[in-house]
């Protein structure tokens, strides 16, 4: 059995494992057996290679193997006796031998999971915002969604910030034509910053047929390093001159929104609605983000290293796929794990906490609630029951619900326990809109 247990660190352990070969012998013997039934060697039937010649072809490598297989059982009895819950794998160390000693002695090294000892959370305070979404909110939400659905149509006038010309242009430095430097039939909204901004603001004023030259100063930060900080001098003709037309909030606008019978009334109660439920989910994550730091601050522990490296291969490799998927080559991203280690740390340590909580405090999440989650967020999209059995069909997938359902659990205990303070803030102080 494994000797006295090393206290490394504060997670870190070690043990030494002894294994006789006397022991193994019979263990090789027959696997060595089983094999010379099926070898396979030139100049024999399959299965009739001698004993002796099957053992020197594989003898050492079925020596190895069950050599490896003796230490992990070893190693798996041992921490079962001493109670110890191993995080990751153990690292095994082969220590020297002496030539006439028939026993291999190896160190193994292995990480242990944190003993948690959960804080109290009748300290800690937590601000819950207080929202009452007003007609201004409603008004803001229907000009968003006008603005959506802009038209434009010519005008004989000046053009100003907002309108939508076509130009042609030419750009040249020092006299001399530059790449890109030139275009026709060029459509912009002026203010939209599609250009830089002095070259847009030049245009301000132009009406139809208008030809105007002017010089532009690029910043020395641009990303073409040909023009960067020098002046280009551009002669720019307007072609188009288009003014915005916003739709009217009328019967037809409702309408066009789902309301059947085209009700203003109904459209501004459909959004209040919208807004409330965002107000809902938005307040409930204010909570779960302050519920969660407060756990994490209350009870001190040490994460495991080896958690915490996976995290991090994980993190990285989520961040690279997600930058692929938006046409990023990822190779080129000098990606280090240093940049998810602080991330990853606090994702290991609040999963061990919650963990903890949830087995403490009985909070496993029921099957109903699982499916209540995966329903609410199938109900976004035009196939719902598709995408219920879609969770359904995946167990990655099935456990990404059950951890929301986890997380909801310990967030509705929580809130039992901590100080809990109502903030009265604006809608777009909740959502973040400055």
């Amino acid at each position: 059995m494994g000797s006295n247990v090393e206290n490394l660190g504060a997670l870190e352990r070690r043990f030494d494992i002894t294994i006789s070969l006397e022991k193994l012998q019979s263990e090789i013997e027959n696997r060595l057996k089983r094999l010379a039934k099926t070898t396979k060697l030139h100049g024999f039937r399959p299965g009739k290679v001698p004993f002796k010649m099957v053992t020197q072809m594989y003898g050492a490598q079925v020596q190895q193997d069950v050599l490896n297989d003796a230490v992990h059982k070893e190693f798996t009895d041992t921490v079962k006796e001493l109670n110890l819950q191993v995080a990751g794998y153990p690292r095994f160390e082969a220590k020297p031998a002496d030539d006439n000693d028939a026993r291999y002695t190896f160190s193994a090294t292995f990480e242990v999971y944190p003993e948690i000892v959960l804080g109290d959370l009748s300290k800690q305070n937590i601000e819950r915002p207080n929202v009452r979404v007003a007609g201004a909110d409603i008004d803001k939400t229907l000009d968003m969604i006008r603005k959506q659905r802009v038209t434009y149509e010519p005008v004989d006038r000046s053009a100003k910030k907002g309108d939508r010309i076509k130009i042609d242009y030419r750009g040249v430095i020092d006299g001399n034509d530059f790449g890109g430097g030139k275009a026709e039939g060029v459509q912009l909204i002026l203010g939209d910053g599609k250009f830089l901004k002095d070259f847009e603001a030049s245009l301000v004023g132009m009406k139809v047929g208008n030809s105007k030259s002017f010089d532009v100063v690029f910043p020395e930060d641009y990303h073409g390093k040909d023009i960067a900080g020098k002046t280009v001098t551009f002669e720019v003709k307007l072609s188009e001159l288009e003014a915005s037309v916003l739709p009217n909030v009328d019967a037809d606008f409702a309408k066009l929104l789902g309301v059947s019978d085209g009700d203003i009334k109904k459209l501004r109660e459909g959004i209040q609605q919208d807004l409330e439920r965002e107000v809902s989910k938005r307040t409930r994550t204010k909570l779960k983000e302050q519920i969660m730091q407060s756990l994490l601050d209350t009870t001190q522990i040490e994460a495991p290293g080896v958690l915490i490296n996976q995290e991090i291969e994980r993190l990285m490799q989520n961040a690279r796929s997600g930058l692929e998927a938006r046409g990023m080559k990822a190779k080129e991203m000098p990606f280090t794990p240093d940049l998810f280690k602080e991330k990853a740390e606090y994702r290991v340590k609040l999963g061990l906490i919650l963990a903890e909580v949830v087995r403490v405090h009985a909070l496993k999440a029921t099957p109903e609630q699982v499916r209540n989650i995966i329903e609410d967020a199938a109900q976004s999209y035009e196939n719902p029951e598709q995408v219920v059995k879609w969770h359904y069909a995946s167990s990655e997938r099935l456990q990404e619900a059950e951890s929301l359902a986890l997380e909801e659990n310990v967030v509705n205990w929580a809130l039992d326990k901590v100080k809990l303070t109502d903030k009265t803030v604006t809608f777009d102080e909740l959502m973040g809109i400055s």
